[in-house]
């Protein structure tokens, strides 16, 4: 899947192409694809901070240019965000 838009820079920019796996176990400090509760039409990458009551709460590493748990509220983890593909190839881990 494509990221869009720049919340997770600079880990992950826009246009940077990912492998996300459903259904792992979600860790604070993961990458991750989340529906929001309050806009359910909306998909977004984003770093699992916390698990909340419902869902998790996330935020974009770009404190600057990310809409993100502190506006939005929790949001329902899809999967997790395994690697980015293109166009720098990495994997990722869980982040403290």
């Amino acid at each position: 899947m494509a990221v869009r838009g720049p919340s997770m820079s600079p880990t992950l920019r826009d246009g940077d192409v990912v492998l996300v796996r459903f259904g792992g176990r979600v860790r604070a400090g993961d990458i991750v694809l989340v529906r929001w509760l309050s806009r359910p039409e909306q998909l977004s990458v984003k770093r699992a901070a916390r698990p909340a009551e419902r869902g998790w709460w996330v935020l974009g590493d770009n404190d600057h240019g990310s809409t993100d748990s502190r506006s939005l509220g929790p949001a329902d983890v899809l999967a997790v965000v395994r690697a980015r593909l293109w166009p720098r190839p990495r994997r990722f881990r869980s982040r403290p």
